[in-house]
């Protein structure tokens, strides 16, 4: 029994060292100089075609930001526009007045409570 267990597990180690055959070698095979010229030119084209893509995706994907930044930047000013007029209408208010503006807004958040109120 122990013959047969040491016979089964040198076989098995043969086979996982990978003991080849003379023909199956790794490595470049001698004679196929003008098929690997082809095969490396289409390599090398498909290689800047993808970097050519590449370059375009990252092309567009700057643009989208660009755009975002833009779009975000005139909503900052927006906001900021809106923020001035309400410091002023607190100055405005604290003086005893009543700002251009204040009540037309003030009509439209009632008209718009009503609204909501009615549905």
């Amino acid at each position: 029994m122990e013959t047969e267990r040491s016979c089964i597990v040198d076989n098995e180690m043969e086979g996982s060292r990978g003991d080849r055959k003379e023909g199956g070698k790794r490595g470049r095979k001698p004679g196929r100089k003008a098929a690997d010229k082809a095969d490396m030119r289409a390599k090398l084209e498909r290689s800047r075609q993808s970097a050519r893509e590449c370059r375009a995706r990252k092309k567009l994907r700057y643009q989208y930001l660009e755009e975002l930044v833009a779009d975000r930047e005139k909503a900052v000013l927006a906001l900021r526009k809106e923020l001035d007029m309400y410091r002023s209408w607190g100055q405005e208010l604290d003086a005893g007045r009543v700002p251009e503006g204040l009540q037309t807004m003030l009509e439209e958040l009632g008209a718009l409570k009503k609204e909501r109120n009615n549905n």
